[in-house]
């Protein structure tokens, strides 16, 4: 489905092309909103799922990693792919398709390795479209600032991953059931879509708006701040805690009450929908010391929703939130500039990839950790991530020499 739409007239506008690829921004933003409604919705209860079928703390931790090692591991593959062939629609439409389904399929798992493996097909349908959709939005970002581009997609992405948890919240008030609530994320998987159809009947080929020649991927490596940046990033993944075990904590320990588990997930991802806007436009302004707010406060997050108490819990929520908003919106901006348009599926993919390993890494020992020592696990995720922030100010000092 790559589409055969003709590229833009030479003589078009720099302006004109700047509002063609804010509305092309905001489309895969909503195509996106309907997206994270449907799988942030399920995974604002996955954890308490899969403890009510058995799964201890660690297997919960594990199974957290390996949906996310799938669904950014295989990201390097696919975005090279992309790269490749040009197919990036085709990509979108697959990667959706899995991506969706796998939500309200959860409603017919019947034991906690079924319901692991519907997570990891999840995450692996989102591996499949993810390079191929941030590449087409980086060439949105040559006319709006890439800040911007990936600050407003972020932000709907993250205004969907608000309203998803909320709406399981209500099933789950109405009805009691997990089940109930994994069958009714169907509609907004199909609304996906659907909107997605009708971006690409709109939007046949955003990464020709640059109009330079094509070219075949050159066989020189990334650059030196390309890779500290990787690292950057598979320090803030090892770190930081997937919500599936934060949120396995307020179950066991009743930190918080169970029907409001899905609503503290709503309300990091509402200060995620916030901040990636503020954090995106920033960026384009400020550049690095944005880039270490944005990671560097949400790094105390830890102390807040392993230790008892409610209230600490809700602000440990709002850090959690506002570091997974800073992480799309920020670190593929960051790369975006530095990384050459017919390379960036490819950066994108492998950069998602080493995140995806350090995100396993992490959520494998403090699953571990948990079980064992829960001030242990607090230390290795505050210190991974403020280790990040060093390498962060290097990786900045080698782009600009």
């Amino acid at each position: 489905m790559s589409g055969t739409a003709n590229s833009l007239p030479t003589n078009t506008s720099a302006q004109s092309i700047a509002k063609l690829a804010f509305r092309f921004v905001l489309i895969i933003g909503i195509v996106n909103f309907f997206a994270d409604v449907t799988y942030e919705g399920a995974r604002s209860i996955i954890g308490p799922f899969l403890g009510s079928l058995g799964a201890s703390a660690t297997i919960v931790g594990v199974v957290a990693g390996l949906g996310e090692m799938a669904g950014f591991g295989l990201r390097s593959v696919t975005g090279y792919f992309a790269d490749k062939t040009h197919k990036y629609w085709t990509l979108a439409f697959v990667g959706y398709a899995i991506n969706m389904f796998a939500v309200p399929a959860m409603a017919l798992a019947g034991n906690w390795p079924m319901t692991a493996g519907l997570v990891i097909a999840e995450r692996t349908g989102r591996a499949i479209r993810k390079p191929a959709m941030d590449s087409m939005l980086s060439q949105a970002g040559h006319f709006i600032g890439q800040g911007w581009v990936f600050g407003i997609n972020e932000a709907l992405d993250q205004t969907g991953a608000t309203l998803g948890p909320l709406i399981t919240a209500y099933v789950l008030y109405r009805h009691g059931g997990y089940r109930h609530a994994f069958a009714v994320l169907l509609i907004s998987a199909v609304l996906c879509l659907v909107t997605l159809f009708v971006a690409w009947f709109l939007y046949r080929r955003p990464y020709e708006w640059q109009a330079r020649p094509a070219r075949q991927l050159s066989g020189k490596g990334f650059s030196k701040s390309y890779w500290l940046y990787m690292a950057a990033g598979a320090l803030i993944a090892a770190g930081f805690a997937d919500f599936s075990l934060i949120a396995f904590h307020f179950q066991k320990t009743a930190t918080v009450p169970q029907g409001m588990i899905p609503v503290f997930y709503a309300i990091a991802m509402a200060t995620g929908a916030i901040a990636s806007l503020i954090f995106g436009k920033l960026l384009d302004k400020f550049g690095l010391p944005i880039l270490l707010l944005a990671f560097g406060v949400p790094a105390f997050f830890a102390p807040l929703v392993f230790l008892d108490g409610i209230r600490p819990a809700l602000a440990g929520m709002i850090l959690w939130g506002l570091g997974m908003g800073a992480q799309d919106s920020c670190l593929k901006a960051v790369l975006a500039n530095i990384v050459p348009p017919e390379k960036r599926g490819t950066a994108f993919g492998v950069f998602d990839t080493g995140f995806g390993i350090a995100w396993f890494a992490g959520s494998a020992i403090m699953g571990a950790l948990y079980d064992k020592s829960i001030p242990a696990l607090v230390a290795f995720s505050v210190v991974s991530q403020l280790l990040a922030l060093p390498v962060m100010a290097v990786a900045n000092r080698q782009k600009e020499s």
